[in-house]
């Protein structure tokens, strides 16, 4: 079974995470933050991992330990799921419209950590939370699962509908990447034997 469990606490946060990768898409979030919420429910369903997530953080300062940490726990549970991420197909792409934008989320599930975002959010915050958090969000869950990560908002002008459609990508090129690959058989997908994060 693809699955994990993590506990994650610091003086900012504490973070409990499980993950199925072979789930139905399933969801129990609370972050304390709406839209954080939301967009990992989001993430869930569109991936068809099942997530429990359940955080407490330092909130009355900002958002931003509790995004950036959830970001991290949620990947670092993935990469356990993983395992030695035989048979995986590895690689995936999707392109996700909503209403009037479009965006490209592209991941390697390759043992190595990279973020590249190419996304302009029109506006600062979306209800109490800074918008700016959403990269730091990503580059904490790429860092965590150690995969490689390249998002891009290729046109758009709301905020809500760029964000959404960048999470919703995400789920969809993870859900294609994780999927076990028959032709691949029990192998590794890589000429070098691992994807442990080697060059």
């Amino acid at each position: 079974m693809r699955q994990a469990q993590i506990t994650r606490k610091t003086n900012e946060t504490e973070i409990s995470v499980s993950l199925n990768l072979d789930g139905t898409g399933q969801a129990d979030i609370a972050t304390g933050i709406g839209f954080l919420d939301h967009m990992l429910e989001q993430l869930a369903r569109h991936s068809l991992m099942d997530i429990t997530l359940k955080a407490t953080g330092d909130l009355h300062i900002d958002a931003h330990h509790t995004t950036e940490d959830t970001g991290w726990a949620i990947g670092s549970c993935l990469k356990e799921a993983l395992g030695e991420r035989k048979g995986i197909s590895r690689y995936a792409h999707a392109y996700l419209p909503m209403d009037e934008c479009l965006s490209r989320v592209a991941v390697d599930v390759s043992g190595r950590p990279f973020l590249v975002w190419r996304a302009e959010l029109p506006s600062p915050t979306l209800g109490t939370m800074e918008t700016e958090l959403f990269r730091e969000w990503f580059q904490a869950f790429a860092m965590g699962a150690g995969i490689t990560l390249h998002v891009e908002n290729l046109y758009g002008v709301n905020t809500h509908h760029i964000i959404e459609s960048i999470y919703k990508g995400l789920a969809r090129a993870l859900r294609d990447a994780v999927a076990i690959d028959e032709k691949q058989g029990d192998r590794i997908p890589s000429t070098k034997g691992t994807l442990g994060g080697s060059l």
